[in-house]
């Protein structure tokens, strides 16, 4: 079991910049993030390596996060936006040997129908998929509760493996995030155990609150262990808020010890 802490939502203690080598002061060997809030791509590229961070996963550009927007392919009027920033993700992710990078498929749009929305997703995704196959990146897509992100077009792990297969690339999988779906469907471990193949990349946060994990009503342990069982050999990234507010804190729950590669998920307790 690996961790990677995503400093997009933790350690918001200090500037984004700062966030890598805080990680690694806390014990992490690997990070992920969302794409940079206007951040300069060269100073994200020295901060993950004066941080000695390996990165697991970042995401490409999703919009205006913060205003809401989550990804931008099955929006006809951002498609070149879209597309004019494969490119300069993939010359980030071969900065610091990236392997995986994350595809947000938008919101349902007033005007087009889900299918057309879907096929225009799709077609640029298999357009990103065939752009950095050759450097041997992988992309994830992930499905999203509507709670709190408004009409996600995949916001159930089924519409994510469905769509992700019609796209029809080796290199596109899932990106699982156990918190987004207890919030949409529960059952986890049944659905992990069915839909295993298909996951690239797990992150996780407790529900309801979002907190981290023994803060709220998942299993961790339990959940944790099966997905080791099941044979899972890539990161677990910890997405959540901090509870309290103080990400260190916020960490107890994994010991310091813990938080590099390849632990044993019967090492820790909730």
């Amino acid at each position: 079991m690996r961790f990677s802490a995503n400093v997009s939502i933790l350690f918001k203690e200090v500037s984004f910049l700062e966030r890598f080598g805080r990680a690694a002061e806390a014990g992490f060997s690997a990070a992920e993030f969302w794409w940079p809030a206007g951040e300069d791509l060269g100073d994200v590229e020295r901060a993950v390596k004066d941080a000695g961070l390996r990165v697991a996963l970042f995401n490409f550009d999703a919009g205006d996060m913060p205003a809401g927007e989550r990804g931008l392919v099955s929006d006809p009027e951002r498609r070149e936006q879209f597309r004019e920033n494969v490119p300069v993700a993939l010359d980030l992710a071969r900065s610091f040997g990236c392997e995986r990078m994350n595809i947000l498929v938008g919101h349902e749009k007033v005007g087009m129908s889900r299918e057309e929305q879907l096929g225009l997703a799709r077609e640029n995704v298999a357009f990103a998929a065939d752009a950095v196959k050759d450097a041997g990146v992988e992309l994830v897509v992930e499905a999203v509760n509507t709670f709190e992100n408004g009409p996600y077009l995949l916001s159930r792990t089924e519409q994510a493996v469905e769509f992700v297969q019609s796209v029809g690339r080796e290199n596109v999988k899932i990106q699982h995030d156990f918190y987004h779906m207890q919030r949409m469907e529960g059952n986890l471990v049944a659905t992990l155990r069915e839909h295993i193949g298909n996951i690239g990349h797990v992150q996780i946060a407790d529900s309801p609150g979002r907190g981290e994990p023994g803060t709220g009503e998942i299993h961790y342990p339990y959940v944790l262990k099966e997905l080791d069982n099941l044979g899972y050999g890539g990161y677990v990234g910890l997405e959540y808020n901090p509870s309290g507010g103080d990400t260190e804190e916020s960490l107890r729950w994994l010991p310091k010890e813990l938080r590099g590669d390849d632990v044993s998920v019967e090492d820790f307790r909730l």
